[in-house]
Protein backbone atom coordinates (compact mmCIF):
# COMPACT_ATOMS: atom_id res chain seq x y z
CA UNK A 1 0.00 0.00 0.00
CA UNK A 2 1.20 3.82 -1.09
CA UNK A 3 2.88 5.42 1.80
CA UNK A 4 0.54 8.98 2.33
CA UNK A 5 3.60 11.76 2.83
CA UNK A 6 1.08 14.32 4.56
CA UNK A 7 0.29 11.28 7.28
CA UNK A 8 3.43 10.56 7.78
CA UNK A 9 4.98 14.12 8.35
CA UNK A 10 1.79 14.55 10.75
CA UNK A 11 2.97 11.49 12.23
CA UNK A 12 6.47 12.43 13.08
CA UNK A 13 5.39 15.97 14.21
CA UNK A 14 3.07 14.20 17.40
CA UNK A 15 5.71 11.48 18.17
CA UNK A 16 8.15 14.96 18.23
CA UNK A 17 5.44 16.28 20.32
CA UNK A 18 5.34 13.69 22.52
CA UNK A 19 9.04 14.75 23.84
CA UNK A 20 8.23 18.42 24.04
CA UNK A 21 5.34 17.04 26.54
CA UNK A 22 7.65 15.30 28.61
CA UNK A 23 9.85 17.97 29.10
CA UNK A 24 7.16 20.60 29.70
CA UNK A 25 6.71 18.86 32.75
CA UNK A 26 9.22 20.18 34.24
CA UNK A 27 7.54 23.61 34.65
CA UNK A 28 9.58 25.00 31.73
CA UNK A 29 7.02 26.53 29.15
CA UNK A 30 9.82 26.65 26.63
CA UNK A 31 10.39 22.69 26.87
CA UNK A 32 7.60 22.30 24.77
CA UNK A 33 9.77 23.47 21.64
CA UNK A 34 12.94 22.63 23.05
CA UNK A 35 11.83 18.76 23.85
CA UNK A 36 10.19 18.59 20.28
CA UNK A 37 13.29 19.99 18.50
CA UNK A 38 15.16 16.96 20.52
CA UNK A 39 12.88 14.59 19.94
CA UNK A 40 13.04 15.22 15.91
CA UNK A 41 16.62 15.63 15.43
CA UNK A 42 16.82 11.92 17.48
CA UNK A 43 14.49 10.88 15.29
CA UNK A 44 15.45 12.18 11.89
CA UNK A 45 19.06 10.54 12.58
CA UNK A 46 17.35 7.31 13.17
CA UNK A 47 14.75 7.84 10.41
CA UNK A 48 12.58 5.42 11.16
CA UNK A 49 10.44 4.28 8.04
CA UNK A 50 6.90 4.54 8.91
CA UNK A 51 7.61 8.64 10.02
CA UNK A 52 10.62 9.36 7.45
CA UNK A 53 11.46 7.82 3.37
CA UNK A 54 14.54 6.76 4.12
CA UNK A 55 16.32 8.44 1.23
CA UNK A 56 14.92 12.15 2.13
CA UNK A 57 17.49 14.18 3.99
CA UNK A 58 15.27 17.46 3.81
CA UNK A 59 13.45 17.02 6.50
CA UNK A 60 9.18 17.22 6.88
CA UNK A 61 7.47 20.15 4.48
CA UNK A 62 8.03 23.46 4.66
CA UNK A 63 4.76 24.27 5.11
CA UNK A 64 4.84 23.11 8.73
CA UNK A 65 7.08 25.38 10.03
CA UNK A 66 5.08 27.98 8.00
CA UNK A 67 2.55 27.26 9.80
CA UNK A 68 3.84 27.58 13.14
CA UNK A 69 5.48 31.25 12.25
CA UNK A 70 1.46 31.94 11.01
CA UNK A 71 0.23 31.29 14.66
CA UNK A 72 3.14 33.23 16.12
CA UNK A 73 3.17 36.39 13.61
CA UNK A 74 -0.74 36.50 14.39
CA UNK A 75 -0.34 36.34 18.31
CA UNK A 76 2.73 38.63 18.17
CA UNK A 77 0.66 41.31 16.02
CA UNK A 78 -2.13 41.69 18.63
CA UNK A 79 1.08 42.44 21.70
CA UNK A 80 2.54 44.97 19.43
CA UNK A 81 1.73 48.64 21.19
CA UNK A 82 3.02 52.30 21.49
CA UNK A 83 5.30 50.93 24.51
CA UNK A 84 7.43 49.16 21.89
CA UNK A 85 7.89 52.56 19.62
CA UNK A 86 8.88 54.27 22.52
CA UNK A 87 11.73 52.18 23.54
CA UNK A 88 13.19 52.25 20.13
CA UNK A 89 12.38 56.43 20.45
CA UNK A 90 14.49 56.64 23.61
CA UNK A 91 16.79 53.97 23.03
CA UNK A 92 17.54 53.88 19.35
CA UNK A 93 21.21 54.97 19.48
CA UNK A 94 22.30 52.07 21.71
CA UNK A 95 19.92 49.52 20.13
CA UNK A 96 21.85 50.67 16.58
CA UNK A 97 25.13 50.38 17.71
CA UNK A 98 24.55 46.78 19.53
CA UNK A 99 23.33 45.52 16.56
CA UNK A 100 26.50 46.87 14.56
CA UNK A 101 28.47 45.33 17.33
CA UNK A 102 26.86 41.97 17.12
CA UNK A 103 27.26 41.51 13.59
CA UNK A 104 31.03 42.76 13.92
CA UNK A 105 31.40 39.61 16.33
CA UNK A 106 29.86 37.35 14.01
CA UNK A 107 32.37 38.11 11.51
CA UNK A 108 35.06 38.20 13.80
CA UNK A 109 33.97 34.17 14.56
CA UNK A 110 33.82 33.95 10.91
CA UNK A 111 37.81 34.80 10.86
CA UNK A 112 37.98 32.09 13.36
CA UNK A 113 36.61 29.91 10.79
CA UNK A 114 38.51 31.07 8.36
CA UNK A 115 41.72 30.47 10.36
CA UNK A 116 41.28 26.43 11.51
CA UNK A 117 39.79 25.22 8.65
CA UNK A 118 40.47 24.68 4.95
CA UNK A 119 36.87 26.53 4.02
CA UNK A 120 37.12 29.45 2.21
CA UNK A 121 36.57 33.22 2.90
CA UNK A 122 33.02 33.27 1.56
CA UNK A 123 32.00 29.75 3.02
CA UNK A 124 33.26 31.39 6.32
CA UNK A 125 31.39 34.15 6.58
CA UNK A 126 28.70 33.10 5.61
CA UNK A 127 28.35 30.08 8.20
CA UNK A 128 29.28 32.59 10.91
CA UNK A 129 26.68 35.31 10.33
CA UNK A 130 23.53 34.62 12.11
CA UNK A 131 20.86 35.31 9.07
CA UNK A 132 18.62 31.95 9.57
CA UNK A 133 18.93 28.73 8.48
CA UNK A 134 16.86 29.21 6.18
CA UNK A 135 18.31 32.41 4.34
CA UNK A 136 22.20 31.33 4.82
CA UNK A 137 22.26 28.09 2.51
CA UNK A 138 20.41 29.85 -0.05
CA UNK A 139 23.04 32.78 -0.37
CA UNK A 140 26.05 30.45 0.35
CA UNK A 141 24.35 28.85 -3.12
CA UNK A 142 24.36 31.68 -5.06
CA UNK A 143 27.69 33.17 -4.17
CA UNK A 144 29.60 30.20 -5.02
CA UNK A 145 30.39 29.18 -1.07
CA UNK A 146 30.24 25.53 0.50
CA UNK A 147 26.34 25.33 1.25
CA UNK A 148 26.84 22.07 3.10
CA UNK A 149 29.39 23.84 5.58
CA UNK A 150 27.03 26.81 5.97
CA UNK A 151 24.23 24.39 6.80
CA UNK A 152 26.35 22.60 9.10
CA UNK A 153 27.46 25.30 11.23
CA UNK A 154 24.12 27.58 11.40
CA UNK A 155 22.73 24.30 12.19
CA UNK A 156 25.35 24.08 14.99
CA UNK A 157 24.76 27.61 16.53
CA UNK A 158 20.66 27.58 15.92
CA UNK A 159 20.90 24.36 17.91
CA UNK A 160 23.31 25.90 20.59
CA UNK A 161 21.54 29.22 20.96
CA UNK A 162 17.66 27.35 21.08
CA UNK A 163 18.88 24.72 23.82
CA UNK A 164 20.72 27.00 26.05
CA UNK A 165 19.29 30.71 25.66
CA UNK A 166 16.17 29.52 26.28
CA UNK A 167 17.04 27.26 29.49
CA UNK A 168 19.18 30.31 31.11
CA UNK A 169 16.88 32.96 30.67
CA UNK A 170 14.39 31.06 32.35
CA UNK A 171 16.51 30.59 35.33
CA UNK A 172 17.44 34.27 35.68
CA UNK A 173 13.57 35.04 35.22
CA UNK A 174 11.92 32.75 36.91
CA UNK A 175 10.95 34.96 39.45
CA UNK A 176 8.89 37.25 37.27
CA UNK A 177 7.19 35.14 35.15
CA UNK A 178 4.08 33.93 37.05
CA UNK A 179 4.02 38.23 38.11
CA UNK A 180 3.98 38.91 34.14
CA UNK A 181 1.87 36.24 33.06
CA UNK A 182 -1.57 37.97 33.45
CA UNK A 183 -0.33 40.99 31.58
CA UNK A 184 0.00 39.31 28.66
CA UNK A 185 -2.74 37.35 28.29
CA UNK A 186 -4.75 38.10 25.09
CA UNK A 187 -7.31 35.63 25.01
CA UNK A 188 -10.98 35.43 25.52
CA UNK A 189 -14.19 33.62 26.02
CA UNK A 190 -15.45 32.29 22.63
CA UNK A 191 -18.03 34.59 21.30
CA UNK A 192 -19.50 35.17 18.18
CA UNK A 193 -17.86 39.10 18.14
CA UNK A 194 -14.83 37.45 19.31
CA UNK A 195 -14.97 34.80 16.62
CA UNK A 196 -15.51 37.12 14.04
CA UNK A 197 -12.10 39.32 15.44
CA UNK A 198 -10.20 36.20 14.94
CA UNK A 199 -10.93 35.17 11.27
CA UNK A 200 -10.11 39.05 10.79
CA UNK A 201 -6.75 38.70 12.46
CA UNK A 202 -5.93 35.28 9.96
CA UNK A 203 -7.08 37.56 7.03
CA UNK A 204 -4.29 40.33 7.96
CA UNK A 205 -2.07 38.34 8.80
CA UNK A 206 -2.17 36.58 5.43
CA UNK A 207 -2.77 39.87 3.87
CA UNK A 208 0.66 40.80 5.66
CA UNK A 209 2.61 37.50 4.62
CA UNK A 210 1.68 38.17 0.96
CA UNK A 211 2.84 41.72 1.36
CA UNK A 212 6.09 40.72 3.11
CA UNK A 213 6.79 38.55 0.01
CA UNK A 214 6.98 41.08 -2.07
CA UNK A 215 8.64 43.25 -0.51
CA UNK A 216 11.40 40.04 0.45
CA UNK A 217 10.90 40.90 4.30
CA UNK A 218 13.14 37.29 6.26
CA UNK A 219 10.74 35.25 6.96
CA UNK A 220 7.37 36.40 5.87
CA UNK A 221 5.04 34.58 7.60
CA UNK A 222 5.94 35.39 10.78
CA UNK A 223 7.09 39.11 9.83
CA UNK A 224 4.34 40.02 7.46
CA UNK A 225 1.81 37.95 9.55
CA UNK A 226 2.94 40.24 12.85
CA UNK A 227 2.39 43.49 10.66
CA UNK A 228 -0.45 43.14 9.54
CA UNK A 229 -1.86 42.03 12.77
CA UNK A 230 -0.52 45.44 14.35
CA UNK A 231 -1.56 47.12 11.89
CA UNK A 232 -5.25 46.02 12.22
CA UNK A 233 -4.53 47.12 15.91
CA UNK A 234 -3.25 50.05 15.39
CA UNK A 235 -6.24 51.09 13.46
CA UNK A 236 -9.09 50.02 15.93
CA UNK A 237 -7.04 51.40 18.44
CA UNK A 238 -7.00 54.97 17.03
CA UNK A 239 -10.80 54.48 16.36
CA UNK A 240 -12.13 52.89 19.19
CA UNK A 241 -9.07 53.34 22.08
CA UNK A 242 -9.36 49.62 22.43
CA UNK A 243 -7.75 46.63 21.52
CA UNK A 244 -9.50 43.62 19.77
CA UNK A 245 -10.88 40.63 21.78
CA UNK A 246 -10.15 38.33 19.81
CA UNK A 247 -10.43 34.55 21.09
CA UNK A 248 -6.80 33.04 20.87
CA UNK A 249 -5.98 30.30 23.34
CA UNK A 250 -2.92 29.46 24.53
CA UNK A 251 -2.41 26.25 23.32
CA UNK A 252 -1.68 28.18 19.87
CA UNK A 253 2.12 29.11 21.13
CA UNK A 254 2.11 25.41 22.05
CA UNK A 255 0.80 24.21 18.65
CA UNK A 256 3.60 26.97 17.04
CA UNK A 257 6.47 25.41 19.19
CA UNK A 258 5.89 21.77 18.20
CA UNK A 259 5.74 22.77 14.49
CA UNK A 260 8.84 24.80 14.62
CA UNK A 261 10.65 22.27 16.71
CA UNK A 262 9.78 19.56 14.80
CA UNK A 263 10.56 21.97 11.14
CA UNK A 264 14.03 22.27 12.62
CA UNK A 265 14.95 18.55 13.85
CA UNK A 266 13.82 17.22 10.87
CA UNK A 267 16.37 18.75 9.02
CA UNK A 268 19.17 17.19 11.20
CA UNK A 269 20.95 13.59 9.49
CA UNK A 270 23.79 11.49 9.48
CA UNK A 271 25.07 12.76 5.85
CA UNK A 272 25.56 16.48 7.62
CA UNK A 273 28.22 15.42 9.84
CA UNK A 274 30.04 13.23 7.81
CA UNK A 275 33.76 14.02 7.42
CA UNK A 276 32.95 17.34 8.79
CA UNK A 277 34.59 16.65 12.81
CA UNK A 278 36.85 19.54 12.25
CA UNK A 279 34.41 21.78 11.08
CA UNK A 280 31.65 20.88 13.47
CA UNK A 281 34.55 21.74 16.44
CA UNK A 282 35.71 24.73 15.02
CA UNK A 283 32.03 25.88 14.42
CA UNK A 284 30.46 25.18 18.09
CA UNK A 285 33.81 27.43 19.66
CA UNK A 286 33.20 30.01 17.17
CA UNK A 287 29.42 29.65 18.36
CA UNK A 288 30.10 29.57 21.48
CA UNK A 289 32.01 32.77 21.31
CA UNK A 290 29.38 34.41 19.59
CA UNK A 291 27.01 33.82 21.88
CA UNK A 292 29.42 34.83 24.81
CA UNK A 293 29.78 38.28 23.42
CA UNK A 294 25.91 38.43 22.41
CA UNK A 295 25.44 38.36 26.55
CA UNK A 296 27.63 40.63 27.01
CA UNK A 297 25.83 43.49 24.51
CA UNK A 298 22.31 42.50 26.36
CA UNK A 299 23.93 43.15 29.43
CA UNK A 300 25.19 46.12 28.67
CA UNK A 301 21.79 47.39 26.83
CA UNK A 302 20.21 46.21 29.84
CA UNK A 303 22.00 48.36 32.21
CA UNK A 304 22.05 51.50 29.89
CA UNK A 305 18.57 51.38 29.26
CA UNK A 306 14.78 50.20 31.13
CA UNK A 307 14.91 47.12 28.96
CA UNK A 308 15.25 43.62 30.86
CA UNK A 309 18.32 41.42 30.51
CA UNK A 310 16.06 38.59 29.01
CA UNK A 311 14.06 40.86 26.36
CA UNK A 312 17.39 42.23 25.34
CA UNK A 313 19.18 38.79 25.27
CA UNK A 314 16.52 37.20 23.08
CA UNK A 315 16.79 40.18 21.05
CA UNK A 316 20.80 40.24 19.98
CA UNK A 317 21.02 36.31 19.97
CA UNK A 318 21.73 34.56 17.07
CA UNK A 319 19.25 32.08 16.97
CA UNK A 320 16.49 32.77 14.53
CA UNK A 321 13.72 35.07 14.20
CA UNK A 322 10.54 32.45 14.83
CA UNK A 323 12.87 30.51 17.34
CA UNK A 324 13.64 33.73 19.45
CA UNK A 325 10.17 34.72 19.41
CA UNK A 326 8.84 31.28 20.63
CA UNK A 327 11.11 31.76 23.08
CA UNK A 328 10.20 35.44 24.40
CA UNK A 329 6.49 34.53 23.88
CA UNK A 330 7.06 31.59 26.90
CA UNK A 331 9.05 33.42 28.53
CA UNK A 332 6.72 36.72 29.09
CA UNK A 333 9.51 38.81 27.47
CA UNK A 334 9.27 41.94 24.93
CA UNK A 335 8.34 39.53 22.24
CA UNK A 336 7.85 42.35 19.66
CA UNK A 337 10.65 44.10 20.78
CA UNK A 338 12.49 40.82 20.25
CA UNK A 339 10.64 40.48 16.57
CA UNK A 340 11.79 43.79 15.92
CA UNK A 341 15.10 43.69 16.78
CA UNK A 342 15.71 40.45 15.10
CA UNK A 343 14.53 41.54 12.20
CA UNK A 344 16.40 44.64 11.54
CA UNK A 345 19.55 42.66 12.39
CA UNK A 346 18.41 40.21 9.50
CA UNK A 347 17.35 42.78 7.09
CA UNK A 348 20.89 44.93 7.50
CA UNK A 349 22.84 41.59 7.15
CA UNK A 350 20.93 40.02 3.82
CA UNK A 351 21.06 43.42 2.50
CA UNK A 352 24.42 44.58 3.19
CA UNK A 353 27.21 41.34 4.37
CA UNK A 354 26.19 39.34 1.15
CA UNK A 355 27.74 42.65 -1.27
CA UNK A 356 30.71 42.95 1.39
CA UNK A 357 31.88 39.27 0.85
CA UNK A 358 31.25 39.16 -2.72
CA UNK A 359 33.57 42.23 -2.38
CA UNK A 360 36.36 40.71 -0.32
CA UNK A 361 36.19 37.68 -1.97
CA UNK A 362 37.40 39.08 -5.29
CA UNK A 363 39.85 40.88 -3.70
CA UNK A 364 40.88 37.77 -2.14
CA UNK A 365 40.80 35.86 -5.51
CA UNK A 366 42.52 39.02 -7.30
CA UNK A 367 45.58 38.72 -4.50
CA UNK A 368 45.91 34.64 -4.79
CA UNK A 369 46.05 35.42 -8.80
CA UNK A 370 48.87 38.23 -8.78
CA UNK A 371 51.10 36.01 -5.85
CA UNK A 372 50.80 33.39 -8.53
CA UNK A 373 52.05 35.52 -11.82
Amino acid sequence: MKKNPLAMQAGFIIVSGMGGYLLSLTGMSIGWMIGTLAAAGALSFWRPRFLLPGTSTKGIHAYWGYLGQYILGIELGQKVNAAVLQTFQDHWIVIIIMLILSTLFALLSGLILLRFTKESLMTSFLSATPGGLSAMPGIAAELGANMGTVSIVQTTRVLLVVCTIPLFSFYISSDNIVERADQNTISTHLSSTSFLWTQAFLIAAWVGYRAGKLLKLPAPWLVGGMLGVAALQTVLGLYTGENAAAWWPHQGITLAQILLGASVGSRLNKNMFIGAARICIVGLFSSISLVCTTMLCAFLISRWTNISFVTATLALAPGGIAEMATTSLTLHADAAFVVAVQVLRVILILSFLPVLFKLLNKQVAKRMVGEAG
